[in-house]
């Protein structure tokens, strides 16, 4: 089935050096941008993560530091690709959990700025799991009847996560072939004020903190409060995104705008 688009939307998928999306960087990351035409562009590009990448990350998807070495990081291409993806909504792989996460991590740390909260994001395994409870490799046998080859690759996986929300859209009549109904459907909180969860919308629309002995309470009061909680936040160990959430409420306080 085709997508019913009114945007642009861009399927991806990231290589990285490991699961912790504070400390893991970006090797390699391959995107798929689908046009409300039917259009389709490929392009797959590895990067320099700066950091070294591990033995067992390299026996997942095949590159290592020689690999990357002469390639640049990701602070060099940073604005090229959010141009690519501006205006793009975003579709993966267990993308809402670390794929869209750590890629504004990486965004954050090259100073770009691009905020990916205000994206449509269509996940493909939580549509999946919910359907069927299965893997990529295993969802795409299940739905396109054929072998993933290249699994464990950025543009593999991208492609064939492409391949896999179209198939779905043909199986069950009750997903509706519309970005905003299947990111609805695929999201893991539509309350999230940040990727990682740590602050979370009330039923009024006020930001509250989702952790730890202040859990439950507004992040305004608590800033208020106790002005070392911020700091804390600040030198501890959180995704960039949620000190940014903490500071943008910080200087909302400050200048008084609500």
């Amino acid at each position: 089935m085709k997508l019913n688009l009114k945007n642009a939307i861009v399927f991806f998928d990231l290589e990285t050096t490991g699961v912790n999306i504070v400390s893991d960087r970006i090797v390699e990351i391959s995107y798929l941008k689908v046009m409300p035409n039917g259009e389709e562009k490929i392009e797959t590009r590895r990067i320099n993560p700066e950091i070294p990448i591990p033995i067992e990350a390299s026996a997942i998807h095949g590159i290592t530091n020689e690999d990357v070495k002469d390639d640049p990081p990701f602070r060099v291409i940073a604005k090229s690709l959010a141009a690519q993806i501006e205006g793009c909504d975003l579709a993966g792989y267990n993308s809402n959990r670390f794929d869209i996460p750590l890629l504004a991590e990486e965004f954050l740390r090259a100073n770009v700025d691009i905020d990916l909260m205000k994206r449509k994001f269509v996940d493909v395994q939580t549509i999946f799991h919910k359907k069927e409870q299965r893997t990529l490799a295993a969802a795409f046998k299940f739905y396109c009847n054929k072998e993933l080859e290249g699994a464990h690759t950025a543009e593999g996986d991208a492609k064939a996560t492409y391949e896999v929300l179209k198939a779905q859209l043909d199986k069950y009549s009750d997903l509706q072939n519309d970005i905003p109904f299947l990111a609805d459907y695929s999201s893991f909180n539509n309350n999230n004020v940040d990727f990682k969860g740590c602050v979370v919308y009330n039923e009024n629309k006020q930001e509250i903190i989702n952790f730890g002995k202040y859990k439950g309470s507004l992040v305004e009061e608590i800033l208020r409060e106790d002005p070392t909680y911020y700091n804390w936040i600040m030198q501890g160990n959180f995704p960039l995104y949620t000190k940014k959430v903490f500071t943008n409420i910080k200087l909302r306080l400050a200048f008084g705008n609500k």
